[in-house]
């Protein structure tokens, strides 16, 4: 461990340089984001020195509000993904927290779940960590994600360090920075626990895995997971960190990203592909035929795997995965709970469920990939998620069974779709609220269309083949709608039901469903 003894007579966010409207908008639900970086598109640079050291004394006072038994000096570890800004938004942390006496421990390239971990693990005994990240975002974007050892820090905590980010009371004094590698440390975490699940030394020996990173902070899996495992790994691509993203976006949900890994896979013979977010805080799969195991794949995979551990557990879905998960779970023993969308709605909702009620959560999911269990703090983690399949897969194997087995009974649609709808008016809200509530009347008077008898949020509606969502989007103007239908040709049936509707509404933008 490298120490520097640092001493800093005057905080560094004195002067107020920006005003608190370009704080709050940099607010992204339990997230912060903006722009860090000069880019072709001449967006304005709004995570500069003076925004991101306002948050740090916004954080600070956070800490000072909570009361909490902190170590004396409190302990704060900070780490980036890829992303070119990171280490200058990290450099301007630290000089703040530093200043107030905090030890900062800099753990270099990181991952989402790997940070929240250093609040858990005994060797780090940090009491905040902060993950520089901006997930799948452009390459310009960053952001921060704030943990305790009580989890992720929630919305109400985000808006609240953005209102108090000016001064502070907290006291000055002097503070030192260290160095750790925190990913080798996450990394044996994970090994430890494949080990003994598996009960072998190397429980992916024969198994050829492709890893591909998209230049993401996800490429230590190959090198610090899967081969001391025993892995076969040729063919891996995009591991090495490189914040403009050259290859393609480094997100699961991602068409180009996806057709990626399953080239990938196919062209080099493996037996399974892994495909991470930036952060690595999302996963999905994919078989050696080059199929895709994501969102509803994805979830049904995890639900058999958690279900064959605790039976009769509760899933936890968002508000859109298909009629044919419901059925699926339901035929493993499990009980299907839709909610609305948002990973941490999902995950709170887990949570919730496992405070309040007698039926017991042991898996909550989102179809981008977004996935926590129970027994792992209920972190949205994919690698976590990841090591959960491996040592699943590395248990099938030895009785015969196969993933594609395993997935053999999920009945999926014949037709999903995804529209994201514009609306041109300054009153987005109120004007798509206005929208969803005539479209539930006006949805009445066609036959056979209904009312979903449980609605978490938006409108669902039971078409003839199968159902569609509208919703208003968390954090943009628009309409979000998913559509599904068991027969083709279902979809665009609807639509033309829509199209006579939406033609009412002048500031919708009905481009994106031609």
């Amino acid at each position: 461990m490298i120490q520097v003894e640092i001493s800093i007579k005057q905080p560094v966010c004195q002067a107020r340089r920006i005003t608190m409207t370009t704080l709050l908008h940099l607010q992204n639900g339990t997230d912060i984001r903006g722009i860090a970086l000069e880019n072709e598109h001449a967006l304005p640079i709004t995570l500069s020195k003076s925004s991101t050291q306002a948050i740090a004394v916004g954080f600070i006072n956070w800490i000072a509000k909570m009361q909490t038994s902190f170590h004396s000096p409190m302990t704060l570890s900070i780490g980036t993904d890829s992303r070119l800004s990171g280490s200058q938004l990290k450099e301007w942390l630290t000089e703040v927290f530093v200043s107030y006496g905090i030890h900062v421990i800099d753990v270099g390239l990181a991952t989402t779940p790997a940070m929240f971990m250093s609040t858990v693990f005994p060797s780090y005994q940090s009491d905040a960590a902060i993950m520089i990240t901006a997930s799948h975002l452009p390459y310009f974007y960053n952001g921060f994600k704030f943990f305790t050892k009580d989890g992720g820090l929630e919305k109400h905590d985000i808006t609240y360090i953005l209102n108090h980010s000016d001064t502070t009371s907290f006291p000055k004094g002097k503070s030192s920075i260290s160095k750790r590698n925190l990913i080798a440390d996450y990394s044996a975490h994970l090994i430890q626990k494949i080990k003994e699940e598996t009960n072998r030394a190397l429980p992916l020996k024969g198994v050829h895995i492709i890893v591909d990173a998209g230049n993401g902070a996800g490429g230590f899996f190959v090198e610090q997971i899967l081969t001391p495992l025993g892995a076969d790994t040729t063919g891996s691509q995009f591991l090495e960190p490189n914040g403009l993203f050259p290859n393609h976006i480094p997100n699961p949900e991602n068409k180009d990203a996806m057709h990626s890994v399953s080239y990938a896979v196919t062209k080099h013979h493996a037996d399974l592909g892994i495909i991470f977010d930036t952060d690595v805080d999302r996963a999905a799969i994919v078989l050696s035929d080059g199929k895709e195991v994501n969102r509803n794949r994805f979830i049904a995979l995890l639900s058999a795997i958690t279900l064959e551990e605790h039976p009769q557990s509760v899933i936890v879905t968002d508000s859109v995965t298909s009629s044919g998960l419901a059925e699926f779970i339901q035929a493993h023993g499990g009980i299907h709970h839709r909610f609305k969308r948002g990973y941490r709605n999902v995950i709170n909702e887990g949570i919730r469920i496992n405070r309040e009620t007698d039926k017991p959560c042991y898996l909550a999911i989102e179809t981008s990939g977004h996935g926590a269990m129970a027994e792992n703090s209920f972190l949205d983690d994919g690698a976590y998620l990841v090591a959960k399949i491996l040592i699943s897969l590395s248990k099938w194997k030895q009785s015969g069974l196969t993933i594609e087995q395993i997935l053999s009974s999920l009945k999926e649609p014949a037709e999903e779709k995804e529209y994201r709808i514009p609306i041109l008016h300054k009153n987005f809200k109120d004007y798509a609220t206005a929208i969803l509530s005539d479209l539930q009347e006006y949805i009445l008077n066609h036959k056979n269309y209904s009312v979903a008898p449980k609605n978490y949020e938006g409108l669902k509606i039971l078409t003839p083949t199968g159902w569609f969502l509208i919703r208003i989007s968390l954090h943009e103007p628009l309409l979000v709608l998913n559509m599904e239908s068991n027969t083709e040709g279902g979809i665009q049936k609807d639509l033309e039901i829509l199209y006579k509707f939406f033609a009412n509404y002048k500031y919708l933008n009905q481009n994106v469903l031609k």
